[in-house]
């Protein structure tokens, strides 16, 4: 059953299921080639996003002792954003990336700026509170503002666009919709969102199996590498020194500083920010439990003809559905359409990504059967228990931001900034996403992901049952 939060992090507490979701497991392993969580690569892997981001230049592999008032392991959104924050107010900043600038989720994903948090805000006020709710709904509006401004301020050309739209892929989920979107606009006067019944479906998408949706103006759209590549740049013109290839194996913790180690380098920071997310491992353990690795599938299309394209997608917006795997998708610059959907859990990835998102994206849109797919590419990203990011400090020197959920692009970009004033003054709205306190997962490191698999199988099949 889902824990008490409401999430779908499981403690699945029959062992015949475990055994189950352990052979699945293994067997899913057999079968797929890793280049996912485990195997860094030194260049990017090849996706649509990679093939029209102009590359900054290669920054250097630490070497020897260095030294800086914080060290941030992670160069993408949280870490870069925490960096660019840090040396606006004078502090010396370095950052180590074990494989290149935006290598990880952050130059991956659907490129969905969203409002709000991953969780809604009827979950949050039950958990948390009415008050803490309406503060973490002021944070997710933030966020889009931060990631709008830090585009503008630095003059990131990234495809920034605006409106999102969610689709009930079930007639089950049309009243929760319906919910939400009087509830923002009846209690957080977020006049931003509406409804779409049925019947006016077909004048924001030719997309089949949808029951209702609901538009929100706030919302904004980019791509992602550029803008991961843009913040980078903007943090080396501020004088931030990034260390590409440079993976942090270690970490030593001392009465009023810290000692990385990365390779042939040790550097010694005053505080030290761990911006890693999916791709943690071994390095920090006592918050390596907090957060389960899980990977994403994304295809583009071959560019399209501007009356194809714009009855997919008329309004030009980025779309989701509410299927419990999500499936997302949105245009390029060039008409092509850019479509995620589907996961795996353990650290490999499919054997053709194209062939195994191709079923998810003709179920939506049958009239693109004929329309060949250039690229097919995947990524990791962190999951937390009840979809909300983890943030905190560990012995008052290891700041970390992970857990993103599929919410990265504007909640890890904040967290950045959080974590660089909190660093620097302290900050109230830092402690209130540290005080959030995740749940770790259970099990352990041999239970846990079979105990994911089991409880994603269990969803995935109700995604199946019906539309």
């Amino acid at each position: 059953p889902p824990c008490s939060a409401g999430c779908s992090g499981l403690l699945i507490t029959s062992s015949g299921c475990l055994v189950i979701a352990s052979m699945v497991w293994r067997l899913h392993a057999r079968k797929r080639h890793t280049y996912g969580m485990t195997k860094l690569k030194h260049s990017y892997p090849d996706s649509w996003y990679v093939a029209s981001a102009p590359q900054i230049d290669l920054q250097p592999t630490a070497q020897g002792a260095l030294s800086a008032d914080v060290c941030i392991v992670g160069a993408g959104y949280a870490g870069l954003s925490c960096a660019l924050q840090l040396a606006k107010t004078g502090k010396s900043v370095i950052v180590l990336e074990a494989a290149r600038i935006g290598w990880g989720a952050s130059g991956r994903n659907g490129g969905h700026v969203g409002t709000g948090q991953r969780a809604d805000q009827f979950s949050l006020e039950k958990w948390y509170g009415k008050d803490v709710a309406r503060d973490l709904w002021r944070l997710g509006l933030e966020a889009v503002d931060l990631v709008t401004s830090l585009v503008s301020e630095h003059g990131i050309e990234c495809e920034l666009g605006s409106t999102n739209i969610h689709f009930a892929a079930k007639r089950s989920h049309v009243d929760e919709l319906k919910d939400e979107v009087e509830h923002l606009r009846t209690h957080y006067n977020y006049d931003l969102v509406e409804g779409i019944e049925h019947s006016e479906l077909g004048d924001v998408t030719s997309g089949i199996g949808f029951h209702y949706g609901v538009i929100d103006r706030g919302a904004r759209h980019l791509h992602p590498l550029k803008y991961c590549l843009g913040l980078a740049q903007a943090a080396l013109d501020a004088g931030v020194s990034v260390y590409e290839h440079s993976a942090a194996t270690e970490i030593t913790t001392k009465s009023n500083h810290s000692i990385v180690s990365a390779g042939g380098a040790r550097i010694c920071a005053q505080k030290v920010v761990l911006a890693c997310n999916g791709y943690l491992g071994n390095l920090y353990p006592d918050i390596a439990g907090n957060i389960m690795p899980i990977n994403n599938f994304m295809v583009a299309t071959e560019p399209l003809d501007e009356d194809m394209a714009h009855r997919l997608n008329p309004l030009n917006a980025s779309l989701s559905d509410s299927l419990f795997v999500v499936n997302y998708w949105k245009l390029s610059n060039d008409r092509r359409l850019l479509f995620g959907g589907g996961e795996t859990y353990s650290d490999q990835f499919p054997s053709c990504i194209k062939s195994f998102v191709q079923p998810k994206l003709l179920s939506i849109y049958p009239e693109l059967k004929n329309t060949r797919l250039d690229y097919g590419w995947g990524g990791t990203l962190a999951i937390t228990r009840n979809r909300m990011p983890d943030l905190g400090v560990h012995d008052g020197h290891i700041y970390y931001a992970q857990g993103f959920s599929g919410h990265g692009v504007p909640t890890a970009t904040m967290a950045g900034k959080l974590i660089a004033d909190a660093i620097t003054a302290g900050d109230d709205d830092f402690d209130l996403m540290a005080d959030l306190k995740t749940r770790k997962f259970p099990g352990g490191p041999r239970l846990r992901r079979p105990s994911l698999i089991a409880g994603m199988l269990f969803y995935s099949l109700r995604d199946r049952l019906g539309r």
